[in-house]
């Protein structure tokens, strides 16, 4: 996968984004099923920014104005729920708000994108629990619950920390990655996907299988969700230990793959044979594999860049729609909750753009928000 194989990526992605633009529409894209459509969700739904943030990307990496104008008003459209009492907001805001107005102000130094992105961190901060140094995921009898995709969400508070000076988002963002480290990833590099501790003491209850298969398996895009997530942390902190548990997920990850290059939803499912594959985590994972290239020496980034590039290949030659221009996704063979029976073998929009994000990575793509 040399540079004018990703430049070709890149060409092919152009008219693809094109076309999703006026088949979505107006459309808040989460998941498109057997037909190829993808569904329209509310905009308070968790992931309701990734196909702004492909826009940006998109606009980013070519300066073609139409991306721009496609995706200038989703963070304008997510933002009124934070001021509503009856939402699904959660610790996932970074999702929503990172890849739409956080990018939306570094690349346009748009005012609004700045005060809403800041909403949105104040929003996140006030989900800590400082007894148990975490953030909380949910709501209800959920409320000592936290888990592993909120690393990705950490950028978000380092993120408003570094814009106004107030070192008090970050205090937050290391303190919850800490519980992250102790409690979530284990020695293997396998990660737990829910934690749950005593709201009022802080104390460490169980861990939960979550959408993984059990509670000791190994949900490939909680994986993928903590390579990309510690790396993260590591580049807003320089701290060690997140590297290195950055790096101790991604060897788990790599060293499970199948042939194929793109996992199955679990790695620790009883029997691998007919069990679905997660094109999503393969996206994040690469993605995150990059991130953790740009931190180490050229002679080690090229483990990982290499086996980003092998990912991404897999997914561009075998997973991905080219040639069926009716289909609303790029990426197909996803698998969204397998234990909830929920959204397996579909497209999802956050495959989507993790995809594009590491595509465009490689073509040299500097604006990552994440």
């Amino acid at each position: 996968m040399d540079q004018q194989y990703v430049a070709n990526v890149v060409d092919r992605l152009q008219p693809k984004v094109d076309r999703m633009i006026a088949q979505i529409g107006d459309k808040c894209p989460h998941v498109a099923k057997k037909d190829g459509i993808y569904d329209d969700t509310g905009t308070d739904w968790w992931t309701s920014g990734f196909w702004g943030g492909l826009l940006w990307v998109m606009y980013d990496l070519t300066g073609k104005e139409h991306y721009k104008e496609a995706a200038w008003s989703w963070d304008e459209k997510i933002a009124p729920w934070l001021l509503k009492e009856t939402n699904e907001l959660h610790h996932d805001v970074g999702f929503q708000f990172l890849p739409t107005a956080v990018i939306k102000h570094k690349l346009t130094g748009d005012r609004d994108g700045w005060v809403r992105g800041l909403r949105a961190a104040n929003f996140l901060a006030g989900r800590f629990n400082l007894a148990g140094r975490f953030i909380r995921a949910w709501e209800g009898d959920r409320i000592g619950w936290a888990i592993i995709d909120c690393t990705m969400n950490l950028s978000l508070l380092f993120w408003a920390s570094q814009t106004t000076g107030d070192p008090r988002f970050q205090h937050i963002a290391v303190a919850h990655a800490d519980t992250a480290l102790e409690h979530f990833i284990r020695p293997d590099g396998s990660v737990n996907h829910i934690v749950s501790f005593n709201p009022e003491t802080g104390a460490f209850i169980e861990a939960l299988g979550g959408q993984g298969y059990s509670p000791t398996s190994a949900w490939s895009r909680g994986q993928a969700w903590a390579i990309y997530g510690m790396a993260n942390t590591y580049k807003y902190t320089k701290e060690q230990r997140f590297l290195e548990a950055a790096k101790r997920v991604a060897h788990f990850f790599l060293s499970s793959l199948p042939e194929d290059h793109v996992p199955h939803w679990d790695f620790r499912v009883e029997h691998l044979e007919g069990e679905p594959r997660d094109s999503s985590a393969a996206a994040i994972a690469a993605s995150g594999l990059l991130e953790i290239a740009n931190h180490v020496s050229a002679a080690e980034a090229r483990f990982y860049t290499d086996a980003a590039k092998r990912i991404l290949q897999s997914l561009t030659e075998n997973y991905a729609t080219w040639e069926q221009p009716d289909h609303e996704a790029i990426l197909l063979h996803g698998t969204g909750h397998k234990p909830a029976n929920s959204n397996i073998d579909v497209s999802l929009i956050y495959g989507d753009y993790y995809y594009v994000e590491a595509i465009a990575k490689l073509h040299g793509w500097k604006n990552s928000i994440f």
